[in-house]
């Protein structure tokens, strides 16, 4: 069977018409302040109402977070962890993502190539779960990219696998043009909905410039951090922007 999730940023109001769907389940992507005064981003999977409000009221404190997720037994992982999308990173955060984390996100969608094929390489390197996610903010890049597993037949097989390690991980990565795409979708849609940004209209002609820059941002941040917790040389090879898209998940989220 397949299975669908939405994880929107620090909300759950998104899957609110979904719901009804028996193939749904609730999740959302949480903005959380590290030890160290940074943010990352932390998937946190299958969750109620209750459990959301109890999270938002720890995202701002790891180590209750963590006695939460953990008390709970709730599913979740450290999301694009060689991106540059939260900000700075600070080493001591590799520490506790490699200590407390049990998933790490090694398929998004929207990471460049070489940024997803280096945070597979440390959760292969830490024993860690692998998980994939389209991180879509727009409709052609819902489900692009995708966790399975073989055989399962509910929710309950599903994360069951996942933890005994059966969990596979597969669709694309990003690149400029489907950013670039997105990001012109989304101008697009802001403007049906509230008319007065179409005064803003012409600066539409900067998406694409803005666009390549954050690549460029991207790929120096994975690649500084690569070196400094994989041991990677730091060389400056052009990134690969460019993604093949693969065959259709049996499970995914």
């Amino acid at each position: 069977m397949n299975l669908f999730t939405l994880t929107d940023h620090d909300s759950i109001e998104g899957a609110e018409q979904l719901r009804q769907h028996p193939d749904f389940f609730v999740s959302e992507e949480l903005t959380c302040k590290m030890p160290s005064g940074t943010e990352v981003h932390i998937g946190v999977y299958d969750v109620s109402e209750r459990q959301h409000a109890q999270l938002q009221q720890r995202r701002n404190d790891l180590v209750a977070l963590l006695m939460y997720l953990t008390e709970r037994r709730l599913f979740f992982s450290i999301n694009h962890v060689f991106s540059s999308v939260t900000g700075r990173r600070e080493l001591e955060d590799f520490a506790w993502f490699q200590e407390y984390f049990p998933a790490v996100e090694i398929r998004n969608s929207h990471m460049l190539e070489r940024a997803n094929q280096q945070a597979a390489q440390l959760a292969k390197q830490w024993d860690k779960i692998g998980i994939g996610g389209s991180d879509a903010h727009a409709l052609p890049s819902a489900g692009t990219a995708y966790t399975e597993v073989p055989g399962a037949r509910d929710k309950v097989e599903f994360f069951d696998g996942l933890r005994a390690g059966l969990g596979r991980v597969g669709g694309e990565s990003g690149s400029f043009s489907k950013l670039t795409r997105d990001v012109f979708m989304i101008a697009c849609e802001m403007m049906r909905e509230k008319s007065w940004t179409t005064l803003l209209s012409p600066l539409a002609v900067l998406i694409p410039a803005v666009t390549f820059w954050n690549y460029r941002d991207e790929h120096a941040f994975a690649r500084v951090w690569a070196s400094r917790v994989l041991g990677e040389p730091e060389t400056r090879k052009h990134p690969r922007w460019i993604s093949v898209p693969q065959s259709a998940a049996e499970e995914w989220v």
